[in-house]
């Protein structure tokens, strides 16, 4: 286990189900009698390893089972079969609030946070003026913890769990409480003790982050782990399975640039084709910042259809949400299609992108979301690139063609001098 970790060998848990209060009562008073309870499992069969310094994201819906996993992981909870190996000190952040007391300040429920992680009082000592800074609550920290909001009472755990740099950090969902000012603070610290050399395992549901901090992602559903795999892909399949309705597909297919595609949906439309063109009608694979472009996508009924939505999603190399808009927005719905009906759809823009590597996701659907009658869900449904040689060389993923005035006071009578940048 020299560059691992943690491993996760064959976890289950099973919490035992009694039909009645006595049948566990007898159970407890005659232990060597028949058996009265039943195994009701919520995990099992799972496997993975994490190697020091990576950061892995586990997603899944509610009742997927990733809070039970960072409990066993980190001790809390003990599994019913399987083995877990965890090398290295361990910090964590899960329930919020976890192990604090209510009738006790925030600065004695640092102390003893502080302790149940493994430091000493003068430790501890040492810390506080940090975990003080950190936390940002001000005079709250000698008021009793039940005076405080959920926002603060997540600023003071952090700051305690992450008030030294652990081998290991171990974050639930508590951090969604915060406000967005901390929320940055806090995913800031955690990228700092990344690349110091901390491994990460993290429970979110904010995409970007997950995207932006991790290396890998798992993905659990009723217990099981689905997939484990880089977090575009992981991210995408589940955002597929969200949408999961009877009857429909969910399918990942391998494209010849490596990307894997996930595609979702009932069927009932589709998509055919999906062209970039630019201002001569001619598709492109790449285009120049500022270039007048259209996106145009092909889309066949197969059934009666009542209304549809076309929406698309662009995206940069890492998945982070560029640009993204639907015909239910712009109010252009279609309603009333017979099957067999063919439509194609134009979307105009200028490509104010920085320079990189983009893809189109597309979703057809009823309203505004494909979480109401997924017709199609399709990410990876277009790649293109975008290249800079005519315009000012700036940094970012947007060009703001800014225009610059500037006024130089030296005293002379019309001293003003007025420079714009030029497209």
């Amino acid at each position: 286990m020299a560059d691992v970790a943690i491993r996760v060998t064959g976890l289950g848990k099973a919490y035992k189900q009694y039909p009645n209060r006595w049948s566990r009562l007898l159970e407890w008073i005659v232990p060597f009698s028949a058996q009265r309870h039943r195994q009701h499992w919520i995990m099992q069969g799972v496997d993975f390893e994490i190697a020091r310094g990576q950061a892995v994201g586990i997603v899944g819906a509610n009742g997927a089972g990733k809070s039970t996993l960072l409990k066993m992981i980190t001790g809390t909870t003990q599994p019913t079969c399987g083995k877990i190996e965890v090398k290295g000190r361990v910090a964590a952040l899960l329930e919020l609030g976890m192990g604090f007391h209510p009738d006790f300040t925030g600065r004695q429920n640092a102390f003893m946070a502080g302790q149940l992680l493994g430091m000493q009082v003068e430790e501890i000592e040492t810390l506080m003026p940090g975990i003080e800074s950190f936390a940002e609550i001000g005079e709250a920290i000698d008021q009793p913890v039940r005076t405080y909001s959920s926002g603060m009472q997540m600023r003071l755990a952090f700051s305690v769990a992450t008030a030294r740099r652990p081998d290991i950090l171990i974050v639930d969902e508590a951090l969604s409480v915060g406000d967005a000012y901390f929320q940055h603070k806090s995913f800031e610290r955690i990228r700092q003790y990344r690349q110091a050399g901390s491994t990460l395992l993290i429970v979110s549901h904010d995409r970007a982050a997950i995207q932006s901090i991790c290396d890998s992602a798992i993905l659990l559903k009723d217990g099981h782990m689905v997939l484990h795999s880089h977090p575009l892909e992981v991210l995408d399949y589940y955002h597929a399975m969200m949408a999961e309705r009877e009857g429909q597909i969910v399918k990942q297919e391998a494209l010849d640039t490596g990307e894997v595609r996930t595609i979702s949906g009932t069927g009932e439309a589709g998509i055919l084709n999906v062209r970039l063109l630019n201002a001569d009608g001619r598709a492109v694979e790449v285009t120049e910042v500022g270039q007048p472009v259209v996106l145009q996508v092909e889309v066949e009924v197969r059934q009666d259809i009542e209304r549809m939505v076309l929406g698309f999603m662009i995206k940069d190399r890492l998945g982070q949400a560029m640009y993204g808009i639907n015909t239910h927005r712009l109010d252009q719905p279609l309603t009333d299609l017979a099957a067999g009906e063919k439509i194609t759809y134009r979307f105009a823009f200028d490509m104010r992108l920085g320079t990189g590597n983009y893809s189109v996701s597309l979703s057809l659907s009823r309203l505004d979301s494909h979480l109401d009658r997924n017709f199609e869900w399709r990410d990876y449904g277009l790649v293109f690139h975008v290249i800079n040689n005519r315009r000012e060389d700036f940094v970012g993923c947007s060009w703001l063609d800014a225009q610059a005035s500037i006024q130089r006071g030296d005293g002379q009578p019309n001293a003003s001098i007025t420079s714009q940048a030029t497209p």
